[in-house]
């Protein structure tokens, strides 16, 4: 198995149509690997607390925001989401000149969470990911297995205003700015000459290995990377289609083109094979402040045979139990050293309906491309009635407290009737 996982995309206007940003990630992963879909309410904590991430444990803040999360059942931290300020994030495996090999510490799904959790802008986001990778580091397997899965992490940061790409090796890093048009990163270094928040010693460190002779312009994909790896070659491949699909719908992007884009088999975004797209996701976040963002996940496998079940910030969201996996507490094996011992059930509820479903759409043309067509109606439906909250704003809050759970309840009602 040769991973190669992940391609994340945003679109700010002028790419967009309407003053919007549009935010789209496939997780790909093991393809035996459950993803669920799970939400935090914001909480306040006493000093001198900490909370336990996937491997380690580090010093909590007084105040974390509300989040919405995508991510690997068996783990702390996410693959890709969004909080009640519009901040939304997604990370990508990247490998270069520094070894990615290391003791255990904060995963990169971890800084993903992290950061969700405690920054209202996506520059803040920036701020906190990389002074929680100065103190803590990142480091430890990203695979629920004993292989040791390593790397560094790369990650693509929104808001209501502009983008943020940032970059690590190690505990160094490079992060550029993207204030219009389109960006999408697929596991390899992007950022070249334009660097606009930087590790104070990245350079130094780069000069110090033989990498750069310090004279030459900077350029941190070519200093830091490795250029003729499969991988890279693979993600640059991948890469190039994701440009080359947003730039065919350049200044009309919109929801559905990101849905699109998720969906493509034919460029490799939407991964098949050992490795494969396990979850995905979609937001829309308007730049006006007075009107909500809407988070579309899917929260089971290959976007092409799911639906994206719109999720709105409100108080009081109602516990999304259908895509919530069975917790295993300190019984966990990922908690018990050695790790990885064995495997629990991890699926949820949704995840189970959609395997069963998954099977008879390969199975049975007609009867597979009925239930595609249902749930494909399903969505244009969701899509329809988020518009009207996208446009004119919250009505009654209470409304879509269960948004999320109720669509997840359609989705499997419409399987039944299948």
């Amino acid at each position: 198995m040769h991973p190669s996982s992940c391609d994340t995309f945003v679109a700010l206007p002028p790419s967009t149509e309407g003053q919007r940003i549009i935010f789209g990630k496939n997780s790909d992963r093991p393809c035996d690997e459950v993803q669920e879909v799970v939400y935090f309410p914001a909480e306040n904590y006493g000093a001198e607390e900490k909370v336990e991430c996937t491997y380690i444990e580090i010093e909590q803040v007084a105040h974390t925001y509300a989040v919405v999360l995508s991510r690997p059942a068996w783990l702390w931290g996410a693959e890709m989401g969004a909080n009640e300020h519009q901040v939304c994030i997604g990370n990508e495996a990247v490998w270069g000149r520094e070894s990615a090999d290391g003791d255990e510490a904060l995963l990169g799904m971890d800084l993903v969470r992290l950061g969700l959790e405690r920054a209202d802008t996506a520059e803040n986001a920036v701020n906190v990911i990389t002074e929680l990778l100065e103190k803590y580091g990142q480091g430890g397997s990203c695979m629920e297995d004993e292989c040791g899965f390593t790397y560094h992490n790369s990650f693509l940061i929104s808001d209501r205003k502009e983008a943020w790409l940032l970059e690590t090796s190690g505990k160094y890093w490079a992060a550029e700015r993207v204030e219009a048009g389109y960006r999408n990163i697929s596991n390899q270094y992007g950022i070249k000459t334009k660097i606009d928040k930087e590790h104070p010693e990245m350079r130094e460190y780069a000069r110090s290995k033989g990498w750069w002779d310090g004279e030459t312009e900077f350029n941190f994909a070519t200093v830091y990377s490795f250029m003729t790896t499969a991988r890279i070659e693979a993600s640059g491949s991948r890469y190039c289609e994701g440009k080359a699909l947003l730039e065919k719908s350049n200044g009309h992007i919109t929801a559905e083109t990101m849905m699109d884009i998720l969906r493509d088999k034919d460029s490799g975004i939407n991964m098949e094979g050992m490795f494969m797209t396990t979850g995905s996701m979609v937001s829309v976040i308007p730049t006006n402040p007075a009107l909500p963002g809407v988070h579309y996940f899917t929260a089971t496998p290959d976007p092409e045979r799911s639906v994206f079940k719109p999720f709105v910030f409100v108080k009081h969201i109602n516990p999304l139990k259908a895509t919530t996996s069975p917790s295993y507490g300190p019984n966990d094996p990922v908690k018990k050293k050695p790790r990885f011992q064995s495997k629990p059930d991890r699926k949820h509820e949704l995840f189970v309906k959609h395997e069963l479903v998954a099977a008879i759409i390969d199975t049975y043309k007609d009867r597979g491309k009925k239930i595609t067509e249902s749930m494909r109606q399903l969505e244009k439906e969701k899509m329809k009635e988020m518009e009207k909250i996208l446009s004119d704003g919250i009505g009654d809050p209470d409304l879509l407290a269960n948004q999320f759970p109720s669509s997840v309840q359609e989705e499997m009602a419409t399987y039944s009737k299948s």
